[in-house]
């Protein structure tokens, strides 16, 4: 009885190795991942303790900066349709945070909110900024967010893209249903099967994880999808996803938001299964000085869903908020 047990053991055993190797997917490689994601105008910029980021800097030197923040498992390219109509009369940087993108892993794996504000600084003192507009989308409006609070003095106004900061709202369970998320991020909180996601990570689930975000199914294209699966898979943001994901939400306090006085537009998908808009009505009524613009039949990736709507919304705002830089 014991020999056919460890016989039947065994051969579990031979089945779950064969189909781990069958399924596995391993990362990509670094260098050709910089060859396709990484051609100028990208720049790889150090700015200290052994990190060095993937950024793009476009748009006239003299002209008003503006810095966007890119959300969760995303990277810099989100905002090509706002750099591409932003960059002949703004000077727009964006980059990929720690963890995402080309940038890769935080050598010492931090992935603290006070992290995330420090690389922002250090990347707006390395490019010689003084004052700007930033702007963030999710996990990225976050980070703005937390910015504005730390270095009021960085910033000449705030964007706000569906964004995250604020306190888990309680909803009513119709509404939780609604905004439930997707797999991806689901799968990413999941004890246990999480780590099986280190090595195991088809194709087919970013593509429903992002078409489970997004109302507007056509930007969910073949090469959005490549773009998500390989660059998640760039060594070690695998690890950091689940290193971000395995801690506790750590939202600002409805003081902190209060006492950010810098002007601010928060644009928001009305149908974001992810952060849902309640998040964004929240945000304006607490901001003192903010104005909020709901995009009906959009979800959480606006500034791609609905590039024409929210570029008109934020050139107006722009216009009386953006500032040039000192003459020397």
């Amino acid at each position: 009885m014991i020999k056919w047990f460890l016989r039947g053991l065994l051969a579990l055993l031979a089945v779950l190795v064969i189909a781990f190797l069958v399924f596995r997917t391993p990362d990509t490689d670094a260098a050709e991942m910089r060859g396709k994601y990484g051609a100028p105008p990208s720049q790889f910029v150090e700015i200290g303790d052994g990190v060095t980021v993937h950024l793009r800097d476009e748009g006239p030197r003299d002209a008003p900066a503006i810095v966007l923040l890119h959300g969760s498992n995303a990277d810099l390219h989100t905002w090509e349709p706002w750099v591409q109509a932003l960059k002949d009369r703004y000077r727009v940087i964006r980059f990929d945070q720690v963890g995402h993108g080309l940038t890769g892993p935080d050598p010492k794996e931090d992935y603290s909110r006070d992290n995330y504000v420090a690389d922002i600084l250090e990347v707006a003192d390395r490019l010689g900024l003084e004052r700007f507009v930033l702007g963030g989308n999710s996990m990225g409006g976050k980070h703005a967010l937390a910015f504005a609070v730390a270095h009021p003095e960085r910033l000449a106004g705030l964007v706000l893209v569906d964004g995250s900061g604020g306190p888990m709202l309680k909803l009513d369970k119709a509404k939780e249903e609604k905004t439930s998320g997707n797999i991806g991020f689901r799968i990413a909180r999941m004890p246990g099967v999480n780590l099986l996601a280190e090595q195991i990570t088809p194709r087919s689930l970013i593509a429903q994880s992002l078409e489970q975000s997004v109302s507007n199914k056509a930007i969910v294209t073949p090469a959005m999808i490549d773009r998500y699966w390989e660059l998640l898979r760039y060594p070690g943001n695998r690890r950091a996803t689940l290193k971000r994901f395995s801690e506790p939400y750590d939202p600002l306090t409805e003081a902190e938001v209060a006492a950010v006085t810098t002007p601010t537009l928060i644009l928001w998908g009305e149908e974001d299964r992810l952060i849902p808009v309640e998040a964004g009505e929240w945000l304006d009524r607490t901001l003192p000085d903010s104005t909020l613009v709901v995009y009906r039949g959009i979800g959480h990736l606006p500034h791609e869903e609905a590039a024409a709507e929210t570029l008109a919304t934020l050139e107006a705002w722009l216009a009386g908020h953006a500032v040039p830089p000192k003459a020397p």
